[in-house]
């Protein structure tokens, strides 16, 4: 990446998309494979930086029922298995990062640990990994029959998970362990090959990896949560952030997250952000502008209320609708609470303006819509708001990124704001932070757990 150039993501949840009920939508193919084959090569061929997969295994529930319209209006559910797909696109693809969530909630990391390292060789270093507590906690803790974690301990848990994953992945092979050679029967040296220790709060190990490194080792570490704690985590340990709030937020959510980045030893730009961004386009704005409307109009405040509850565990429906949402605590995600609070001296929105930009937004913000032009000059201003890296682009009405890739990519590679295909890196970190970045950089507190180092118990 240089200075002139931002990155794109493409986000997927492997599911129905919001306009799935638009004619020639094609999210209603999600579980067929050539669909995702299909996109995967497209994004390849665009160069793209890398595909997003979000999941998790909850869906909206209230008062601990299922809420009947997210189920009938298909609003965050179904949902299958993202991970399932990594090898096959890895297959089809060359260049193309591929990001995917995983829980650190529900998820083992010694079992997380050989997956990733598993997709990152299969891949050749193109993957990357989505660090979250997991979204939806009361119905997913339902579904595991387990008590729900609070939100700042399933943070903590989170750190201690994510500190084991990486000592694994650093620490269990020393560079050259891996000799093959089949003449003197020595596959890799065993002095070279070591187990590691980790007695956490959450998390104990003693034992090795037993997946030789890959090329990047750790795969590269996205985050999203931007509550307190969410920060603290990012800030410590995230490569790159996902962001949805208005501009004048986000420019500070980024500021602080790369203050306090400064603050555990890393660099100013040890970060890359990435904003939310829906974008329509079309020959003229009227179309644009009608296009946009008719995809609001499939949404409904109920179902908005129930995408909120997902988030949030929060009934807006229950409270008064013309006043702010009053002081509340949740145990679920934080960041669509914080995010209508109201700061910076602006009133806080009333509960009815939160059912109705939910309903016209959902949790990604204000669209950028218009001609071809329009949209990518609103696009660049956004950045240069906020001070972001690039964007994480939601399908297009259709649930294909062809009008991204066909409209809208030509005008930002004339204007120099994306680089031309071939001239990324062959693993994600160096398409992220340039060639020869394969590995965490020694700043990272995962790289003090590298095989060889003297610290690696803990």
């Amino acid at each position: 990446m240089t200075d002139k150039t931002i990155m794109l993501g493409m986000f997927q949840a492997m599911g129905l998309g919001g306009a799935w009920r638009l004619p020639g939508n094609t999210s209603t193919e999600f579980l067929d494979l050539d669909h995702w084959i299909t996109m995967a090569m497209r994004l390849d061929e665009a160069g793209v930086d890398f595909l997003f997969f979000a999941d998790d295994y909850a869906y909206p529930i209230m008062n601990g029922q299922v809420i009947d319209v997210a189920i009938k209006e298909a609003l965050l559910f179904p949902k299958a298995d993202p991970v399932t797909l990594l090898s096959a696109l890895a297959a089809v693809t060359t260049k193309l990062g591929l990001v995917v969530t995983s829980s650190t909630t529900i998820e083992k990391p010694q079992a997380l640990a050989k997956r990733f390292a598993t997709l990152d060789h299969l891949s050749k270093g193109r993957i990357g990994w989505n660090v979250v507590t997991g979204a939806g906690q009361n119905s997913s803790a339902k579904l595991f029959g387990e008590k729900m974690i609070p939100h700042d301990e399933r943070y903590a848990l989170a750190e201690d998970h994510l500190q084991l994953a990486m000592k694994l992945w650093q620490g269990s092979w020393e560079d050259g362990a891996l000799k093959v050679d089949k003449e003197n029967n020595v596959y890799a040296d065993p002095s070279m090959v070591h187990e590691i220790e980790h007695d956490g709060p959450y998390f104990q190990a003693h034992g090795l990896l037993t997946v030789p490194p890959s090329p990047q080792r750790t795969p590269v570490l996205f985050q999203a949560g931007t509550s307190t704690k969410g920060r603290d985590l990012a800030s410590r340990y995230a490569e790159a952030v996902f962001l949805a709030a208005e501009p004048d937020m986000m420019a500070e959510q980024i500021a602080d997250l790369r203050a306090r980045a400064v603050s555990h030893g890393r660099a100013p730009d040890a970060i890359k952000f990435l904003i939310a961004g829906t974008f329509i386009t079309a020959e003229t704005e009227e179309e644009a502008l009608a296009l946009r409307e008719r995809m609001i109009g499939f949404n409904t405040l109920e179902g908005a209320a129930a995408a909120y509850a997902f988030f949030t565990g929060l009934d807006l429906l229950s409270m008064e609708l013309d006043k702010p949402l009053s002081t509340v605590k949740t145990e679920q995600g934080r960041t669509n609470v914080e995010r209508f609070a109201g700061e910076n001296g602006k009133p806080a929105p009333t509960v009815r303006e939160i059912l109705e930009e939910f309903r016209r937004n959902g949790v990604m913000g204000q669209p950028f819509i218009g001609t071809p032009a329009q949209v990518v000059d609103q696009a660049k201003a956004v950045i240069a708001q906020t001070g972001a890296d690039g964007f994480l682009v939601q399908p297009g009405p259709d649930g294909t990124y062809d009008d991204f890739i066909d409209l809208l990519m030509p005008v930002m590679r004339e204007r120099g704001l994306i680089a031309p295909p071939a001239s990324a890196g062959t693993t994600l970190r160096e398409r992220i932070f340039g060639a020869g970045q394969k590995r965490l950089p020694h700043d990272h507190p995962g790289a003090q757990y590298l095989a060889g180092a003297e610290v690696l118990t803990g």
